[in-house]
């Protein structure tokens, strides 16, 4: 097991102490949302790293791929899904959210399928990077930063839709191929 694989496990690791400090006391507990927030950016920050390490040193890894991006999305799928319990999202929003997730997923494992690898588009890491400080920002649930809050997490949404389309209007030719 190397550094990025032991990153990308210590990011799953993390997951379940973040929603504990994020709905503890029902997320009133102001200082049980800093440890939440401070969780969520260490964990967030394993994901940059790992990558970089992985590619810079030539450590990718058949395990790495496959639950790098699971994490992300065990990782942001958990905040989201907190912040509706808190009253802080709609679900509608964060069914959007999550469904593009699982389509980009399903899409890719098509491809792989046929020996095609997606790469993550630079609207896909606009919205990955929009997501995560909108979820930091509702974690902290801070009134002067309310009206950033809102605005990111619309960004955040609209990025979701555009990536989507993004992906699937690159690579409708996978879905096409094999009768599928």
């Amino acid at each position: 097991m190397n550094l990025p694989n032991k990153l990308t496990v210590l990011r799953v690791i993390m997951i379940p102490f973040f929603v504990i400090a994020l709905l503890f006391e029902g997320g009133q507990n102001q200082t049980y949302r800093y440890i939440a927030a401070a969780l969520f950016i260490v964990a967030s920050l394993t994901d940059l790293l790992d990558g970089k390490i992985a590619r810079k040193y030539n450590l990718v890894t058949n395990f790495g791929k496959f639950m790098d991006p699971l994490a992300d999305k065990l990782l942001v799928c958990s905040a989201l899904i907190c912040l509706i319990e808190l009253g802080q999202l709609p679900a509608w929003m964060v069914i959007i959210i999550i469904s593009r997730e699982f389509i980009i997923s399903g899409f890719r494992l098509v491809a792989a399928d046929r020996g095609v690898v997606i790469a993550a588009s630079y609207w896909g890491k606009f919205k990955t990077t929009f997501q995560m400080i909108a979820v930091i920002l509702l974690i902290l649930n801070i009134k002067a930063l309310a009206p950033a809050a809102v605005i990111t997490t619309w960004i955040a949404l609209a990025l979701t839709v555009i990536s989507l389309v993004d992906y699937i209007a690159k690579n409708v030719s996978i879905l096409s191929e094999g009768g599928f």
